[in-house]
């Protein structure tokens, strides 16, 4: 590894080159408008600097342009860029947050008591941009898997599937919330290191699961995930399987799972509507590891196969009425 370099030549190098404009400047060089640059910088997740401030790249001039060379399209405009672009930013912002953290715990972080030194930052951004190459061909790959999957799911069509309407982002879908029991109280029982180990391990295993039965992770919060499935039959499967997975692990909460099947609105990456808030509500009211899911959804599964459903009382659910929500087990002889 070379040797790193202080804070400022790190940083440039990262960017691809010095900082050598000011915002005025790449505004002027680009050609697009100041309301527009500033509103674009903060859909990326940044402060606007002042107007003096040396702070900008050749590379942000370029990717200014190629906006604006975008916007020539008659298939884009502004509000979609912006959407675009602040899509990027939370989710480039998180995996970069997620990178420096496993680079500093590879080389060698000190233990929690001590602090975190500049010297060690600064390796760890060295050793990234030594790797920066392959890691960028790896997000470009994985970006294009994605989009082919997300644009196969929305142009499938299969017998008997309840209508959608991808163009206007909306999709019948199985939604599934997964709940580790009693996290809070656990949690202040944990010290950063087992704490982050902990919600790695929920959230391994709760990914594997979904992506082995052809969901999708919608996003993660520590101690819960939130997933979708096109086909009721995979979403049911999930919630088992994970609940399952934690329950025959002694060393680790039960887990909670709910689920609920209709119409949602996709926005980017999101979900939402009626069936997002009934299974977290499901969620919230199940018991440690266990699978409630609602009626739409037990409607929508085969009758005689794999699963056994019971339904149980009705019960007031906030913001949704009374429910009456059904217990989703395994057949009896099902050794999934």
């Amino acid at each position: 590894m070379t040797d790193p370099g202080g804070p400022l030549d790190i940083e440039e190098t990262l960017l691809g080159g010095p900082l050598r404009h000011t915002r005025k400047d790449v505004e002027a060089l680009s050609g697009v408008s100041d309301e527009y640059a500033r509103r674009i910088w903060q859909a990326l997740g940044f402060p606007i600097p002042p107007d003096d401030e040396v702070a900008f790249t050749d590379g942000d001039v370029t990717a200014l342009r190629e906006i604006k060379e975008l916007l020539d399209s008659p298939l884009v405009d502004e509000d979609m860029v912006l959407q675009l672009v602040r899509a990027v930013g939370q989710t480039m912002g998180r995996l970069a947050s997620w990178l420096g953290d496993v680079w500093l715990q590879r080389l060698g972080a000190p233990p929690a008591d001590q602090p975190v030194t500049p010297d060690l930052v600064t390796a760890a951004l060295a050793a990234t941009e030594e790797l920066r190459p392959a890691f960028e061909r790896l997000l470009l790959h994985g970006w294009r898997r994605q989009l082919t999957a997300a644009g196969m799911r929305a142009a499938a069509v299969t017998a008997g599937a309840a209508p959608s309407d991808p163009a206007a982002g909306l999709a019948h879908l199985a939604v599934g919330f997964a709940d580790v029991v009693s996290f809070t109280r656990l949690s202040r029982s944990l010290d950063a290191e087992a704490l982050a180990a902990f919600v790695e391990r929920f959230e391994s295993a709760a990914t594997e699961i979904v992506a082995d039965l052809g969901g999708r992770i919608v996003k993660t919060l520590g101690d819960e995930v939130l997933f979708v499935a096109t086909d009721p039959s995979a979403a049911a499967e999930i919630g088992l399987r994970t609940a399952e997975r934690f329950n025959a692990d002694p060393e680790f909460p039960k887990v909670r799972v709910g689920l609920a099947y209709g119409e949602v609105i996709q926005r980017l990456g999101d979900v939402f509507g009626t069936p997002v808030n009934l299974a977290a509500r499901l969620t919230a009211t199940a018991y440690p590891g266990t699978v409630l899911i609602d009626g739409e959804l037990a409607s929508a599964l085969p009758s005689g196969g794999r699963f056994d459903i019971a339904a149980l009382r009705a019960r007031p659910l906030q913001g949704l009425g009374r429910v009456r929500p059904r217990l989703l087990r395994r057949a009896s002889g099902d050794r999934r």
